[in-house]
């Protein structure tokens, strides 16, 4: 039996195999209007290849909880019941092909308010429908971004509030899983690293007033999110600095944190938060983190990066490093890797009926 296409079971919801999609953004969503945010054709066509590929979950790219919360104008967002109605469309089409729906939740922090990458990602001002991006503090990511202004405490509390509006809206579009962005030097991030919060008050200084933003956003995510469903933590596990920011230490002590307030499984990424770090890529040289958190707490994890290879994916479940993979890139280039894979390891996968010829 391949550990790769062995079924996971979280609380109540089991995933039919261990190979996951993860958030990757697409940028293709309309900027203004009553559309904004909303997911549109590309949308449905890119999450509904994977999930005809056998792609045993797909985590739909980060999903804005508010119109200041997106990394760009064109960034899906849940803010809105508008929004939430269109995302039906892809939940719906990916149960019906075996495939688990889970939807990051996001707030961009000092990141936001950029152009699309194809256009080289440059801050774009409000005459290209730009905002000004808030922080915890005001230190701008690098000399290209704006500073972002400091949020208060009643800022703080209220996007608290629209990550807790944005899950149970998610609920409401057929999502099974909600993910809580913490990772990539996003707002959630920001408030973790020392690198870049610099607060005084109690939501900085000390490891427990850095990560009180996150739990408070985990708190009331899990408070209106049902019991019976998982909630996922995508974290950051390194700055790659070597002083003042978030360390592997720091993660394997968050993490048993986060299973105390009700997060079922971390999604292990690395970086993000500082700019011009050199970080030693690698194919799976983010597996370590995740395989360290697996060993040290009762946390599940989630490995990814560079994971390109049936075998080396494979191998990384089966050691015991990581409950599961999440092809990124690979699953751009091939939306029916599962299959793929499963025929290489001799394991069985949905395939739709419409393909069965092929099987």
């Amino acid at each position: 039996m391949s550990a790769l296409f062995e079924p996971y079971t979280l609380r109540s919801l089991t995933i039919p195999n261990r190979v996951w999609m993860p958030p990757m953004c697409q940028y293709s969503a309309a900027s203004e209007g009553a559309e904004a945010g909303a997911p549109r054709d590309w949308h449905f066509a890119h999450y509904a290849a994977r999930a005809a590929g056998g792609t045993g979950l797909i985590i739909v790219e980060a999903t804005a909880v508010s119109a200041e919360g997106r990394i760009s104008p064109y960034d899906l967002g849940i803010w809105n019941d508008t929004q939430a109605a269109a995302f039906r469309r892809v939940t719906d089409f990916l149960k019906s092909q075996d495939t688990v729906p889970a939807i990051q939740l996001a707030h961009a922090g000092r990141k936001a308010s950029t152009d699309r990458p194809w256009k080289g990602g440059a801050p774009v001002g409000a005459d290209e429908h730009g905002w000004q991006p808030v922080a915890p503090s005001p230190v701008a990511f690098d000399e290209r971004h704006p500073v972002p202004t400091e949020l208060t405490v009643e800022r703080i509390r209220e996007i608290v509030g629209q990550f807790a509006d944005a899950a149970r809206r998610s609920l409401d579009a057929g999502f099974e899983i909600a993910e809580i962005h913490g990772a990539h030097g996003y707002l959630i991030g920001e408030f973790l690293s020392p690198h870049s919060n610099r607060r005084t008050d109690a939501y900085g200084g000390s490891y427990e007033n850095r990560t009180r933003f996150a739990l408070e956003v985990v708190d009331a995510v899990r408070a209106v999110w049902p019991e019976d469903k998982p909630l996922f933590f995508r974290i950051s596990a390194t700055d790659w600095l070597e002083e003042a920011g978030w360390t592997a230490d720091d993660t394997v002590r968050f993490a048993t944190d986060l299973k105390e307030h009700g997060v079922d499984l971390l999604d292990v990424s690395t970086g993000g938060n500082a700019s011009g770090v050199r970080i030693p890529v690698e194919p799976g040289y983010q597996v370590p983190f995740a395989a360290r958190v697996k060993a040290e707490t009762e946390l599940p994890v989630a490995a990814v990066g560079l994971i390109t290879d049936i075998e080396q994916a494979e191998k990384i479940v089966a050691n015991g490093e990581a409950d599961a993979v999440l092809l990124g890139r690979e699953l751009l280039r091939d939306p029916s890797w599962a299959r793929r894979a499963a025929r290489e390891l001799g394991a069985e996968v949905h395939v739709p009926e419409q393909y069965h010829r092929s099987v």
